[in-house]
């Protein structure tokens, strides 16, 4: 790999052509564009910003919480475009940190997972895990729907109640090893409803809060998933009698059973064989003198895979539980609704090519080789959002937001063989590791990438000095629902409290 090479400025974003979108003819798609929600990109014009803030003009903005910002309404491709607009703009005055990094969320794209979630799983309570994206936004939307929330720790717990209007009945403590203080803290909120997988939580609980309402945790089968759980978590079914009469001899109340089949399950067919495991606890609480009255099917779930496990799910119910009445279902979704909702735009900071390069002979030594020939560093990398790919496993895909100042990227445009980097020093921040990309990107030019909600600004950090990147909200088309709801929530007097 060479030198760095000297590049000239980028061009003034192309305001004139902008209007029109990718996905006509002579035109390379952005990944995406193809479903029916990307149809309103033909039918909305581009908004030109107008101040140095991510707005759009006054009255498509709505201020519904006072300490969140506004949200707006159209497209997220359309504040994408909007964003770096406004950022070449500040660019041209010279302002600090103009090409930063941010966010757009559809909060349109939330309720319809939430519509869609009651419609194949109607008898499932869904109760957000808060852990995979606590944003304020995300959080009152699903409270305003009247969604439950699992809960990992006092701070998320206190995040939830902190909005208002949220019963402590509709939080979950799922986590089967907690802190004392953290029992202790969930008693004095009212949040009774924990898990357990050990001994010594009883005994933990016993003291803390002896009036717990208490969820067996079972360790279930989570070889079909991204990330296991069951290594860390879960109470085989062989210890499970002798932890309910453990739990009998410290007169605590265990009222259910709850499995996880790890996070991002990608054969949905396991959730049959969990629910037979919870069947065969459910008789063990029989055995120990317990009647439970809750079932907790965990997450795993993921967007593209719903009806398929909504299928299983709900055959299996109906096998393992055919008389279910005093029996509530609840599960733990949490990428399922809100990876889709959030996209992220990245600015090239810098690029590292070979020296005097052409595009054809980029080209030519690219279908050479299998090295990247060009390498790109982009101002968000594995210590910020991109944390997912490190510890979620996922696998991102860029794709060109803006090219030579233009949103234009013409279907015939040659492409390299690519790697793109993270902003800090470390040589670990690298977000992909090959990619094609246009051999005529540039420093200046901005990358998209889309299904970014889950897992990925909850553990962001500002390592180096980075700053976290900001959020834009938006309802897209059909999203009026969803600002009614949040509206009514509003109007009651809740969400109004400083978010962190």
């Amino acid at each position: 790999m060479s030198q760095v090479d000297v590049l000239p400025p980028i061009t003034p974003i192309d305001f004139q052509s902008s209007a029109s979108f990718p996905g006509s003819s002579g035109f390379r798609d952005t990944p995406g564009w193809g479903d029916a929600r990307s149809q309103e990109l033909d039918s909305l014009p581009l908004i030109h910003p107008k101040s140095d803030s991510f707005s759009v003009d006054e009255q498509e903005d709505e201020k519904i919480f006072t300490a969140l910002p506004p949200l707006l309404r159209g497209h997220p491709e359309i504040h994408l475009r909007n964003g770096v607009m406004n950022a070449s703009r500040m660019a041209a005055d010279n302002k600090i940190d103009a090409e930063k990094a941010f966010f757009v969320a559809d909060l349109s794209e939330v309720y319809r997972q939430h519509e869609r979630w009651l419609k194949c799983l109607p008898e499932i309570e869904p109760h957000y895990a808060v852990k995979c994206n606590p944003d304020p936004y995300v959080l009152r939307l699903l409270a305003s729907l009247g969604a439950g929330f699992d809960c990992a720790s006092n701070g998320e717990i206190s995040q939830v109640l902190n909005i208002g209007g949220i019963d402590p009945s509709r939080i979950i403590f799922a986590n089967p090893c907690k802190a004392t203080s953290f029992v202790r803290s969930a008693a004095k909120a009212g949040v009774d409803k924990m898990t357990f997988d050990n001994a010594d939580e009883l005994y933990k609980i016993a003291r803390a809060h002896p009036g717990a309402k208490l969820i067996v945790r079972i360790l279930a089968d989570d070889s079909k998933s991204v990330c296991r759980f069951g290594i860390k978590f879960g109470a085989p079914l062989e210890v499970v009698p002798s932890l309910l009469m453990k739990a009998r001899e410290l007169n605590l109340d265990v009222i259910g059973v709850s499995f996880h089949v790890g996070s991002g399950c990608y054969d949905p067919t396991i959730y049959e064989d969990a629910i037979k495991r919870a069947r065969e606890a459910f008789d063990m609480g029989l055995q120990a003198g317990y009647q439970f009255s809750l079932l907790d099917v965990g997450g795993g779930f993921e967007d593209a895979r719903l009806e398929a496990a909504a299928t299983v799910l709900n055959r299996a119910i109906n096998q393992y539980f055919p008389d279910r009445s005093g029996i509530r279902l609840i599960a733990e979704p949490g990428r399922y609704y809100v990876s889709r909702a959030f996209s992220l735009a990245t600015n090239i900071i810098a690029r590292r090519a070979p020296m005097n390069e052409s595009s054809s002979e980029t080209a030519a030594s690219n279908s050479r080789s299998d090295e990247p020939s060009v390498m790109y560093y982009i101002n968000d990398g594995v210590y910020g959002a991109f944390n997912c790919i490190m510890f979620d496993h996922q696998e991102v895909e860029p794709y060109v937001l803006s090219l030579n100042g233009s949103f234009h990227v013409s279907g015939s445009e040659p492409l390299s063989l690519s790697s793109v980097w993270g902003p800090t020093c470390d040589s670990i921040d690298c977000v992909c590791k090959a990619v094609e990309l246009p051999s005529a990107l540039q420093v200046g030019d901005w990358l998209g990438f889309n299904n970014m909600g889950a897992y990925t600004i909850c553990a962001a950090s500002q390592f180096n000095g980075f700053e976290l990147s900001d959020v834009i909200y938006t309802t897209s088309k059909g999203g009026e629902e969803a600002r009614k709801a949040l509206r009514r929530f509003a109007a009651e007097g809740y969400g109004h409290g400083a978010h962190h």
